[in-house]
């Protein structure tokens, strides 16, 4: 399935504010970060386990079991984010 994967605060800082990436079905949120921490580099130190991260389906805050489906926007950010 496609995805848009958006990134906020900090985590625009190391990754950019946007890309699309591609994951089997099904999938859910959880299942994507951990395959972008898999890439390493920037996108493992960012989204490391050990780091708090929110996140959105669909413009709606979610945790990490939620059901992605084709064509969904996931938003990763920070807890804090400055306004």
């Amino acid at each position: 399935m496609k995805l848009t994967v958006r990134y906020f605060a900090s985590l625009r800082e190391a990754l950019g504010p946007a890309e699309a990436v591609e994951l089997a079905a099904p999938a859910t949120v959880g299942a994507l970060r951990d395959a972008l921490i898999a890439r390493g580099g920037r996108h493992a130190e960012a989204l490391a386990r050990n780091r708090a991260v929110r996140c959105a389906l669909n413009h709606a805050m979610v945790d990490e079991a939620a059901a992605l489906d084709d064509g969904a926007e996931v938003a990763f950010f920070p807890p804090v984010t400055g306004g």
